[in-house]
């Protein structure tokens, strides 16, 4: 069809344009091409402004420009364009000496699912006078839908929070691995680092894991997991949306 062959073109610089395109409309084709690619440059820039400032300008143009060829858009929400972006930069020889840099682009990433995410309201504190051990331990407790875990061998929310102004530029000297919590209980899209054994403990209940099997999965995979810890940051921190099956449709 003209218009695949003309959307085509309009990425690939090294196309001819299409037969069916006027010679009008040809000798126009490179400046639709330049504005298509730098409207999704910056989309990209917006996206993933931490990975920009990483790796530079000049670097970030050239392999925003590279991805915009090979990966032009599936969706019209330009917002959320870019989710290939980690990967993308992962496969390039040239950032190979930035090995973190795939984790934070999908924790970019991340932050943009959780800002466009479903609404849900979150299970506040008061839900856990409800519950007693007995019954907790059986329980399924559904995540928010704007939750995500990136768990990283690199200190990633150390590294994003340094490049995004919430905290001060300086040298990482415990470089170790970090797990990022990126929740939205209410209207600000938040990012925190797990403690231990907090990113198993939320990715088993997300899941389906009960209470008991998730916490039984944090201790082995952490002998540092605090449990009472992660219980009461459940409820706190809004990550909480809905507890089945013992409460299902009244607790919501």
């Amino acid at each position: 069809m003209i218009e695949e062959d003309f959307a085509a073109a309009l990425l690939d610089p090294e196309m001819p344009a299409p037969d069916a395109i006027s010679a009008a409309y040809r000798s126009r084709l490179a400046i639709y091409r330049n504005n298509v690619a730098l409207s999704l440059i910056e989309a990209l820039a917006v996206r993933f402004p931490v990975v920009r400032r990483v790796v530079g300008e000049d670097f970030y143009a050239q392999a925003a420009r590279l991805f915009v060829t090979k990966h032009p858009p599936t969706s019209r929400m330009l917002a959320l364009y870019g989710d290939g972006f980690a990967d993308f930069l992962d496969r390039l020889p040239a950032c190979a000496e930035l090995p973190y840099l795939r984790d934070l682009a999908r924790l970019e990433a991340a932050r943009t699912h959780a800002y466009h995410a479903a609404d849900a309201t979150p299970l506040g504190q008061d839900v856990l006078a409800c519950l007693t051990p007995e019954t907790l331990g059986g329980l399924r407790l559904a995540l928010h839908p704007a939750v995500a875990i990136i768990d990283s061998p690199y200190p990633i929310v150390t590294i994003w929070a340094m490049n995004s102004g919430e905290q001060p530029l300086a040298e990482i000297n415990d470089w170790q691995s970090e797990a990022a919590l990126i929740s939205r209980p209410e209207f600000d899209v938040e990012v925190r680092a797990l403690p231990p054994g907090g990113a198993v403990f939320l990715t088993a209940l997300a899941q389906a894991a009960t209470f008991a099997e998730a916490a039984e999965a944090a201790q082995v995979s952490a002998p540092a997991f605090d449990l009472a810890l992660n219980l009461a940051a459940l409820f706190s921190t809004g990550l909480v949306s809905q507890i089945s099956p013992a409460f299902e449709g009244q607790i919501r």
